[in-house]
């Protein structure tokens, strides 16, 4: 395993995936869907690490301390992208998408190592739940949003941390097992039967549209692309960082979106680790 931890490549970043909780109800709700087969398979592999007794906790070890293949959390593109239509990373050498590809051939070559199957199914956890967080797919300019502050009542932070935590704990609640539980009744074999076959592209584009959404208030849609404000289309280092008024509203607005994200993340990955350990 220290072989393995000498391979990982940390990049600072204060860029966050889901919180705490959001990522453990994506693990929890695909821990219920995969089959039989898969979650022996991923139990036997848990059961191994010294760090985590649950696939639901095992899913935030990439973010550490310290944050692991910080680079790997997103996917940055340029602010007059359109949709997301390919599976190539559009500002870097590597993203989530790389990221999905190369841990999940990891972990379905049946020659590999138990230790690097088990990093693999726990970044493959957490890969798949930032990529359904639709400020994951975003501006390198303003960090995902990181440097759109948010005005409130809610401890100060940022527009990414409301996506990231905020709406899950101010209206979804702050036990992952009750929410897992609960989406998880609401999921239809319609929804199961299409979310199991679509592709990381199409997750990706669901997260940019609403990203870009007028809704989200993220960013301006003015000229062919989406600006940082109405007067800046790209933040630079030293300038003022403009503000959000995140309101109860927006909050009960975006709920819905947030509980459709967790689903469909929780069903993909799934079927991601069925297809990988399953068969």
């Amino acid at each position: 395993m220290k072989a393995i931890l000498l391979l990982i490549c940390i990049v600072p970043s204060i860029a966050l995936g889901w919180g705490a909780e959001g990522h453990r109800t994506v693990c929890q709700i695909a821990y219920d869907e995969m089959n039989d087969r898969t979650r022996l398979e991923v139990d036997r592999l848990i059961d191994l690490d010294q760090q985590f007794a649950t696939f639901p906790e095992a899913c935030l070890f990439a973010d550490g301390p310290p944050r692991i293949r910080a680079i790997d959390h997103y996917i940055n593109v340029p602010r007059s992208f359109r949709a997301i239509t390919t599976s190539d990373c559009p500002m870097a050498d590597s993203c989530l998408f790389s990221a999905l590809r190369a841990d999940t051939k990891l972990l379905s070559n049946a020659s590999s190592a138990d230790a690097y199957k088990l990093l693999s199914l726990k970044l493959l956890g957490h890969w798949v739940g930032d990529l359904h967080q639709p400020l994951h797919v975003s501006f390198q300019d303003d960090r995902g949003g990181n440097f759109i502050a948010k005005r409130d009542d809610l401890n100060g932070g940022n527009i990414h941390s409301v996506w990231d935590s905020d709406i899950i704990e101010q209206r979804i609640g702050k036990n992952y097992g009750r929410i897992a539980a609960k989406l998880r009744k609401e999921i239809t074999n319609r929804q199961r039967a299409r979310w199991r076959f679509d592709s990381p592209v199409t997750w990706a584009n669901e997260s940019y549209q609403i990203t870009i959404s007028p809704a989200t208030e993220y960013c301006t849609q003015q000229q062919g692309a989406c600006w940082y404000s109405a007067d800046n289309l790209m933040i630079d280092n030293g300038e003022r960082k403009r503000e959000l008024v995140v309101s109860e509203h927006y909050l009960t607005v975006h709920k819905q979106t947030i509980e459709w994200r967790l689903k469909q993340a929780g069903v993909r990955l799934a079927a991601l680790l069925d297809a990988a350990l399953g068969q």
